[in-house]
Parts: structure tokens; C-alpha cells; sequence
């Protein structure tokens, strides 16, 4: 018989192709936003020097990158509560707009402090964009279709990251820098358009506490540390009194955080985590991992523009081997440990090699080959990818299922915050570098007095500019920042050396043997905050989704000891859901003609599963729903099976959750009744 899809619904409802054309549309609208938050923390990486170079405050060139991932993601958690309090639809709308306002406003800039503040606007927005994004699918997508979806938002992601830098070139190379932002409206606003008809809105079935104070401590906090990581030695001397003023303020912030936190019902970050080893090491490493990989995302290709005098879409090209290199290991690593269950020595590995691979960018200077680069970034891709795969299985491996939402969200979130303070602090010891190797090198001579330190270092592309005159003068400041920069890369490569003795002592739980295939592919991800029960949910409905409908069936026959075939069985559960119906429905909804069906209900009745009433209503047999129960009763506990470790006896959303996904994997689309 020919496939067609079934309804699950009661009759009347609407068919299953129109709410998957729904869902379809709804996703789509969600991609579009998820890929333009993402694409955002790495599309101006390449066109920094040409924003430098037009708007100049190149002392403040790593705030560009810094204001939108701290806004980003100090505001995460707040977003994901505001959306279980409002309904995601409102919220998830209010974050794009706020998003396009920010990216416009960013596009029409005059100066780098507008640029800066714009950035952090629409940093506001992204970060609401990312962490709504499987909320969103969960709201219009059943548990049996989430572990697909969720797939292909990790993709997203990652593509988002390997994608902006390229991008971010070509837009410079062939319009201006300004439509590094102005692509986002366009596209932003079809998202805008399809959420806002395609999704409806979901009212709340909880009404969730918000930490608002905590999340603003938290915030405020970061934001003291990152300005003293910017500013410090720069715009304000180490001893002056605002680099005082920001010590003190963060100190009393942290301490104030502490106080909230361990006094409010739904806390932002619970303190008891830290009492958790595993979660602590890891939340080290992923820190620094983010330092490490935002900080040379930002300061890689402006290497190659100053130094190589090469297009913002060739250094774009030429970041490519890096992001190769993250995601070959981030999805290799995952693969190996699902194999081997073991997961302490990637990491080791990983951290090793990232610190050789920045020592190794630490002796590129103005002679070093675009071949040679080349391979240093891989390295430095591979070891940044051998870590963030680990961060994730490790502390969701070693965590209570109490814990385990607010854990997973934590560890990413803490190398998120660690991208933010990356681009600061390595800018601030660039900016120091460049203005104390070339006030040594007017003074011994080898750089000449007439040398327009301002106008250069606000913008460093205007030596390969310069007319042919002037380029003896200029030229020498190619190996002055090209030196400047290996500076930076060994000051990372120390930082580097501290994730590698975390990884040392990170403890190694053994892995739940039956969930840990289905963590892949989330530790590349945007940090999102979900409960416990839903990061259950998607571990198990990745792993269930890699069964077709039959094997799902037969297993749970098998389980049941019923006497039945897959596809009788498949029928029956389809009946069941569709509660009484007609065989003139059936046919309706299936697009089937009566005498196709006919065959498979009289077999149905003949077995005494099903019934047909005076009316012509079809319904199942006391003997049918027997059937139905033992099915659903195995399908329950296969699913148990995979939770190994988590009790879900002991705690009631979970055993809610797992009988949703019982439920609803023994009803999927697919052959009807053969």
C-alpha cells in the first residue's frame, strides 16, 4: 500500500500536512533568527580593520566583538524565563525586533562608541534569539520529531561560525563594512513575518520565578571585569582610580551575587553546582576554550590584513582550516566516546594542543607563509575541538538529574562569557605592545620620527594604501605589529596551559551507558537554559530517532510478548489516537480510497481488536486497548532503559516526560494498517 500519513488527532482536526507545512514554516523562522544571532558574534571579525579604519578608535576595536557576546550572554537566562512567563511567541518577536533595531543602528554608526553601543543592543536581542530557539520547536513540534530538529540546530550554529567571517569580507570587499549589518534586515525581517503568522501563540502552563536581581548582578559584574581587561593600561592607567573604581565595584557585585543566590527559590546560577568537582574543572576550561577561540577569531585576521595586506574576504577564506579543524574533532570526539565510553584524555589532548598550536602562531611574524598559517590554525582548531565536545557529556554525565538543566546551561555559559573576556584582554595587550615597540623603535632609529603613530594605528590597512613615496617610512611597521601580535598569541598560550592542568584533574565519571550516544552535538551550540526534564528530552529522542518506525515497534512487541505484526500493531495505535472515526474519515485524511482500507479493518475485526458500530463508527475493542496498553507499557520502558542512572521513579516531570515520548513515539507518520 502506498504511503500516506494519518492524523493523530480526534476527527475534525486538521490534517497532518497542513500542521507539518505549519511546523516547517515555524522552523524556518526560527533558523532565520537562530542563524543571524549566531553569524553575528563572528561576522565583523574580518571587517574590524576597515570599521577601524573609517570610524578610528582602534583602542577600542576588541569592544565591537565584546559588547554583543557579553550582552548576548549575561542576558540568555532571563530571556528563557521571560519566555515560560509570557509565552514564547510575544517574546521571541519582541528579541528580532529589538535584534533589527540594533543591527540598523549599527549600520548607521558615526563613531566607534555608537558602534559599541549598538553592538551591545543587538547583542540584547541575539541572545534572546538563540536560547528562545528550542523552546520554540518544542512548542509546536512533538517529542517524537525534537532529536532531528535539534540536530539540525546545532548545525546551524556551526555553519553560523564558520560562515560570519567569510561573509563578513565579502560584504566589505564588495559593498561596505556598514552591510555587515544592514544584511541582517532583510532576512530578519521574513523570520519576523513567519513567526508572527505561522506560530501561535502558546500560553504558559507555569508561571516561573526570574532571578531579575541575580541576572543583573551577574551582568554588571562581568561587565566591570571586562571593562578593566580593556581599558586597563590603555585608557586608564592600572593605578588609576576607575581601574580601582571597577575592581571595587565587581568585588561587591560578586558578593552581592553570592548573597542572592543562595537566598532565592529559582536562582540564575545555583552555587550548589560549584560543590559539583566535575562541573567546577569544566567550567574552567570551557572559560578559557572561549577566551582562546573568540580572541583569535578577533585578532587572526587582522594579521592578515595589516601584515599580509591581504582582502577582508581572503582572511576570511583563510580562517577556514580553523573551523574545519573545531568541527572535524568536536564531531569526531563524540563518536569515539559513544564507542569507548571514556572521556578524560580528549581534553587532555585538546588542551595540550591548543597551547602548542598558539605557542606556534607566537613565531609568526611579517615572513611567515599564508601554507604555514595555514596549518597553525588547524591545530589550533583541532584542540579547540577536542574540549568543547567533552565539557558538556562530562558534566552532564556526572550531574543529578535535579541539576542537570541548570548544569549544562552553566558550563556553556561560562565559555561564552570567557569569548567575551577574550577580546578584550587581548586587545589590551596588543594596544600596549604596538605603542611600546614603536616608541622603542623611534627611539633607537629604526622606525623614523616622522612616523604617524595616530593615523596609523587608527588605522593600521592604510600602510598597504599608502602611496609608493611613503611606503619605505610605513613598511616597518608591518614587523612592529607582527611581533605585537606574537605576544598576544604567547599570553594565550600561557592562559592556554592553565586549561590544560584543569584537564589534568578532571574527574572521570563513568558514563551512563545508555544516554551518552545521544549528547552529541550540543557542546558546539549556543548556550541555552533548560530544565532538567527537557535536556532528558533531548538526549533520549536523539537516540530514539535514529530508530525507524518498524524497529520502534518491534522492539516494543518483542517487550510485550503480544502475538502481533508491526503493522497490525501500527494500525491499531493509529486508531487509537484518532479515537472513534468513520472509514469515510480514514479515507479523508489519508487521501485512501475506501477499498484499499477496507481489507486491513475487516482483518482488524475479524481478530476482534476493533469494532464497527450500527453508524459505521470505528472503534477499538476492550481486547484492542489491552493491546494498546501492553504496547505503550513496553514502549515506557525501553525508553526507562536509556535513562540509566537518573532514577526517574523519583522525580514526577520526568516520569510526565517519558510517557509523553512513549506515548507519542508509537504514533508517527508512516504505512497505515498493512
Amino acid at each position: 500500500m502506498a504511503q500516506q500519513q494519518a492524523t493523530a488527532g480526534a476527527p475534525g482536526t486538521a490534517p497532518i500536512e497542513e500542521s507539518s507545512g505549519r511546523v516547517r514554516l515555524v522552523f524556518l523562522g526560527v533558523m532565520l533568527g537562530m542563524f543571524l544571532a549566531a553569524l553575528d558574534q563572528t561576522i565583523v571579525s574580518t571587517a574590524l580593520p576597515t570599521i577601524v579604519g573609517d570610524l578610528g578608535g582602534a583602542n577600542h576595536l576588541s569592544w565591537v566583538v565584546t559588547s554583543y557576546l557579553l550582552a548576548a550572554t549575561a542576558t540568555t537566562p532571563l530571556w528563557g524565563k521571560l519566555g515560560d512567563l509570557f509565552g514564547r511567541k510575544h517574546v521571541f518577536i519582541i528579541c528580532i525586533v529589538i535584534f533589527l533595531i540594533g543591527s540598523a543602528l549599527c549600520g548607521v554608526s558615526q563613531n566607534m562608541l555608537q558602534l559599541i553601543v549598538f553592538r551591545a543592543l543587538q547583542g540584547l536581542g541575539g541572545g534572546g534569539l538563540m536560547v528562545l530557539a528550542m523552546a520554540v520547536i518544542a512548542d509546536v513540534v512533538p517529542p517524537r520529531d525534537r532529536g532531528r530538529y535539534q540536530g539540525v540546530i546545532g548545525a546551524v550554529f556551526g555553519v553560523s561560525s564558520v560562515v560570519g567571517p567569510l561573509l563578513g569580507g565579502f560584504l566589505v570587499d564588495n559593498l561596505n563594512w556598514r552591510w555587515v549589518f544592514y544584511v541582517n534586515l532583510p532576512v530578519g525581517i521574513v523570520a519576523l513575518f513567519v513567526i508572527a503568522t505561522a506560530l501561535k501563540a502558546k500560553n504558559p502552563d507555569v508561571r516561573p520565578k526570574i532571578d531579575y536581581l541575580g541576572t543583573f548582578l551577574l551582568a554588571a559584574a562581568s561587565t566591570c571585569l571586562v571593562l578593566i581587561t580593556s581599558l586597563g593600561g590603555t585608557t586608564w592607567s592600572w593605578n588609576s582610580v576607575e581601574v580601582w573604581g571597577c575592581a571595587f565595584g565587581a568585588a561587591l557585585l560578586i558578593f552581592a551575587f553570592v548573597l542572592v543566590e543562595q537566598r532565592v527559590d529559582e536562582p540564575v546560577l545555583p552555587l550548589r553546582l560549584f560543590r559539583n568537582p566535575v562541573f567546577s574543572v569544566c567550567s574552567g576550561i570551557g572559560f578559557v576554550i572561549g577566551l582562546c577561540m573568540f580572541g583569535a577569531l578577533s585578532y587572526i585576521p587582522l594579521y592578515m590584513q595589516v601584515v599580509n595586506g591581504n582582502s577582508p574576504t581572503v582572511s576570511g577564506l583563510r580562517l577556514l582550516p580553523m573551523m574545519a579543524g573545531v568541527l572535524i574533532t568536536s564531531i569526531g570526539t563524540g563518536q569515539l566516546i559513544s564507542r569507548t565510553g571514556r572521556y578524560k584524555i580528549y581534553p587532555i589532548i585538546g588542551t595540550a594542543l591548543t597551547a602548542v598550536s598558539l605557542v606556534l602562531l607566537a613565531q609568526v611574524d611579517d615572513t611567515t607563509s599564508d601554507t604555514v598559517m595555514g596549518v597553525y590554525m588547524l591545530l589550533l582548531g583541532l584542540g579547540l575541538g577536542l574540549v568543547m565536545q567533552v565539557l558538556i557529556i562530562a558534566v552532564q554525565n556526572a550531574s543529578d538529574f535535579s541539576d542537570l538543566g541548570t548544569a549544562t546551561s552553566g558550563v556553556t555559559y561560562f565559555r561564552s562569557i570567557g569569548g567575551s573576556f577574550g577580546a578584550s584582554i587581548f586587545g589590551t595587550v596588543l594596544n600596549n605592545q604596538l605603542n611600546h615597540k614603536i616608541n622603542t623603535a623611534q627611539a633607537n632609529g629604526t622606525l623614523s620620527a616622522q612616523f604617524p603613530v595616530k593615523e596609523v594605528l587608527a588605522n593600521p590597512t592604510i600602510v598597504h594604501k599608502a602611496p609608493a613615496a611613503e611606503k619605505p617610512l610605513l613598511e616597518p611597521f608591518l614587523h612592529i605589529y607582527a611581533i605585537s601580535l606574537q605576544t598576544v598569541y604567547l599570553v594565550a598560550a600561557a592562559i592556554a596551559v592553565i586549561a590544560f592542568l584543569l584537564a589534568l584533574f578532571l574527574r572521570e565519571v563513568p558514563l551512563r551507558t545508555s544516554t551518552r550516544t545521544s549528547q552529541q552535538g550540543e557542546a558546539a551550540g549556543p548556550p541555552t537554559f533548560r530544565t532538567s526534564a527537557e535536556e532528558i528530552e533531548g538526549m533520549v529522542t536523539r537516540l530514539s530517532s535514529r530508530e525507524n518506525i518498524w524497529e520502534r515497534y518491534g522492539r516494543a512487541i518483542e517487550r510485550s510478548g503480544i502475538d502481533i505484526s508491526v503493522p497490525a500493531a501500527y494500525g491499531l495505535l493509529r486508531l487509537h489516537h484518532a479515537g472513534p472515526v468513520t472509514l469515510e474519515e480514514i479515507c479523508r485524511r489519508n487521501k485512501f480510497k475506501p477499498d484499499e482500507i477496507r481489507p486491513k479493518l475487516a482483518a482488524m475485526e475479524q481478530s476482534g481488536r476493533i469494532r464497527t458500530d450500527p453508524d459505521g463508527t470505528i472503534r477499538l475493542t476492550p481486547h484492542g486497548e489491552e493491546i494498546v496498553t501492553k504496547l505503550s507499557e513496553a514502549r515506557l520502558a525501553l525508553l526507562n532503559e536509556k535513562l540509566d542512572g537518573w532514577s526517574p521513579e523519583q522525580h514526577a516531570d520526568l516520569v510526565a516526560m517519558l510517557k509523553e515520548l512513549a506515548d507519542n513515539s508509537m504514533d508517527a507518520p508512516g504505512k497505515v494498517m498493512n
